[in-house]
């Protein structure tokens, strides 16, 4: 009657495992991915998109549950996450405290409208190439970017001068902890403070930092004590979609391809409107009671020349025959 009894127990475990596996094999697998931004954002609708194509180009098998607003940690922190697999995708920036070579993601200056944007951040550039090989020693695979804005200077005070980089501002900007950052806010006439956006709040809410760099007008909406905007386009914000190399190798070629579809789907449709979502943010700035400082397009020239002259070959330095060759192939000149 015991040995009965067991044999029942165990048919009931056995048969528990095999319905929740059926169940497992029915939901498909839950993927993590994270970004930035707030619930309901504009990078927060595309990721939403996104992930729901992938879940209909691969009929059910991959299904996502998105952390928006840096709920899995800074983008630096997420980067070793996907690298070691405990994240399996995310959208956003690369740290550049492993390989000082991603810094050419963030080359200030490097382009200076739209139209080369999309040229030199896009599917195929040297840039992306570059970038593809670096992130693979990282276990890490890159399927695709989203552009995002040009850089400018959100700030607590009216800089004195602000289209003139050979005058000291005498004041000090939080800057991500990136090498040509650092360089360009110096070079601008700052005094740079290097801490993560996680933190940027609060040290504008103490005083600690006399404004931002390292972000443009979409992304200082809501920021305590900021008056100010300058739009001096310092460096264009691209942001990278990718995932674990492992898990990317272990997919079905088909899948594979499906997930490289809803990228360059939600790519080229941000490159559609993203000018014009610029163009509505700093309108927001204004209408939120931040004056936007325009500077003359002679001014912005003097700065371009100055950082191309003065931190280009540093950054070249850093970064090797990739930085020549991105320069080569945009036509620009030092």
């Amino acid at each position: 009657m015991r040995k009965l009894l067991e044999i029942k127990i165990l048919c009931g475990v056995i048969l528990c495992f095999l319905l929740q596996a059926n169940v497992n094999a029915q939901s498909g697998n839950i993927w993590k991915i994270g970004h930035t931004r707030t619930a309901g954002s504009a990078v927060d609708v595309d990721i939403q998109k996104f992930t729901k194509n992938i879940d209909e180009y691969t009929q059910g098998k991959i299904h996502f549950e998105v952390y928006e607003a840096n709920k899995l940690g800074d983008y630096s922190v997420v980067q070793e996450r996907v690298s070691l697999g405990e994240v399996e995708m995310y959208l956003g920036p690369f740290g550049t405290a492993v390989d000082k070579r991603l810094v050419l993601a963030f080359v200030p200056f490097l382009v200076e409208d739209w139209d080369k944007a999309e040229q030199v951040y896009s599917p195929g550039s040297p840039l992306l190439k570059h970038m593809e090989l670096f992130l693979r020693q990282q276990n890490i695979k890159i399927l695709g970017g989203y552009p995002v804005y040009f850089g400018g200077l959100a700030l607590t005070e009216k800089p004195q001068a602000p289209g003139d980089p050979e005058v000291n501002k005498k004041m000090i900007v939080r800057i991500p902890p990136i090498r040509s950052f650092e360089l360009t806010a110096r070079e601008l006439g700052y005094t740079p403070y290097p801490i993560t956006w996680m933190y940027a709040r609060m040290g504008l809410k103490t005083g600690m930092v006399n404004g931002i760099i390292g972000g443009g007008a979409e992304g200082y909406h809501g920021l305590p004590a900021i008056r100010y905007y300058l739009p001096v386009k310092d460096h264009f914000e691209y942001w990278f979609i990718y995932m674990n190399l492992d898990l990317w190798e272990e997919l079905s070629p088909q899948d594979q391809q499906a997930i490289s579809r809803a990228a360059e789907e939600m790519e080229a449709e941000r490159y559609r409107y993203a000018e014009d979502n610029e163009k509505k943010s700093i309108v927001e700035l204004r209408r939120s009671g931040i004056e936007v400082l325009e500077i003359e397009e002679k001014e912005l020239d003097a700065l371009r020349r100055k950082i191309r002259h003065t931190v280009w070959p540093i950054l070249r330095e850093d970064i090797g025959p990739a930085f020549d060759e991105v320069v080569r192939f945009l036509g620009s000149s030092e």
